[in-house]
């Protein structure tokens, strides 16, 4: 099987009425983590990574793992998407390379820092969508700017600093024809997002609401969205690490906002603690161990425990074989004939 457009799995969640978790990866084991999870609960899955994710792993291989993934995995419809990329040339080497589905954060300037214009925003996602459709790939926006830095890309700050607002929202989406909506609601890049269980003060899940209500068929996406359980931290200071307290977004607020439009969820965060915990606790107890096998499979193992959990909690389990993946050729004849619309 080869890799799929993400809309195709985006409008089936929509049908289904559940979300579908996107794993960021700068490395095999992450992506064999995910497929076996993903095979575990018979899960669709979105592997997706970043600017930096791209840089550090080098295109070619990040690629060819990913082919090598539908290939031991043909059952799982798999989505290779880039996450965040700053421009339209990002973009389109990342469509040129093969991913299936693409992010063009205009809601950021190219130097992924600086909060842009809504003219910007809609002038670069346009050219992307035009790009994209063409060639029968997905293509994910935002408006409105998330809190904190991933990959050296992020508005900084807090997650409040730059909300997505409704009428907005609405109009962006006309403008652009994106597939679907990144949208700011509080929450933000990396470990640190809240320091209290968030509430509605910090967590704007009305915002969101009010949304969908605007822009019902439009599928939206909810960045930052890692839980940060409390055990994973725990476990990372056990075994020496050093990290502070903090909140995450608490999974009953994604499964609010996958019952109001949330067809993606974005995960990264959850997974890195997994790992690192994983890797400490080696470290620490077998402090005579160097191979890298005897710490990277409990590494993988962990990060497939919190990749399977979310899989079962956003909805998607059990959805892998409910259709028949649509090459990315009849999707470019579907967005040429208006079959697929925002």
């Amino acid at each position: 099987m080869a890799l799929v457009s993400m809309r195709q799995l985006l409008d089936e969640a929509a049908k289904g009425g559940y979300g579908i978790g996107a794993f960021n990866v700068n490395n095999m084991e992450q992506i064999q983590s995910i497929m076996e999870a993903a095979r575990e609960t018979k899960s669709p899955v979105i592997v997706q990574a970043s600017r930096g994710a791209r840089a550090y792993s080098q295109d070619r291989f990040l690629y060819h793992l990913m082919l090598a993934a539908t290939e031991i995995y043909p059952e799982i419809p798999t989505v290779l998407h880039l996450d965040h990329g700053n421009s339209p040339a990002t973009c389109i080497s990342a469509i040129d390379m093969g991913f299936t589905s693409v992010m063009m954060d205009g809601s950021l300037m190219e130097d992924g820092k600086t909060p842009s214009s809504f003219e910007h925003n809609v002038a670069v996602t346009k050219e992307v969508v035009e790009y994209a459709h063409a060639r029968g790939v997905t293509v994910e926006a935002e408006i409105g700017c998330l809190g904190g830095i991933e990959d050296g890309h992020g508005s900084g700050g807090s997650g409040l600093d730059h909300v997505t607002d409704p009428a907005q929202a609405e109009d962006f989406v006309k403008a652009t024809g994106c597939d679907a909506l990144a949208i700011a609601i509080g929450t933000s890049h990396g470990a640190y997002k809240f320091t209290r269980k968030p509430d509605g003060d910090v967590l704007k899940m009305d915002i969101l609401i009010e949304i969908h209500k605007r822009l019902p068929t439009t599928h939206l996406v909810m960045h930052g969205s890692s839980s940060v359980p409390k055990e994973l931290i725990d476990i990372i200071n056990q075994y020496g690490g050093k990290m502070k307290t903090t909140f995450g977004v608490p999974v009953e607020e994604i499964q609010l906002g996958i019952k109001n439009g949330v067809r993606k969820v974005n995960v990264d965060t959850d997974n890195r603690l997994a790992i690192t915990g994983a890797i400490r606790k080696v470290f620490m107890e077998t402090p005579e161990k160097f191979d890298p096998r005897d710490y990277l499979k409990p590494a993988r193992e962990a990060m497939k425990k919190v990749v399977a959990e979310r899989m079962v909690q956003f909805g998607q389990a059990g959805h892998a074989g409910d259709y028949t993946s649509k090459p990315l050729s009849e999707m470019a004849e579907m967005y040429k004939s208006q079959l697929v619309s925002a």
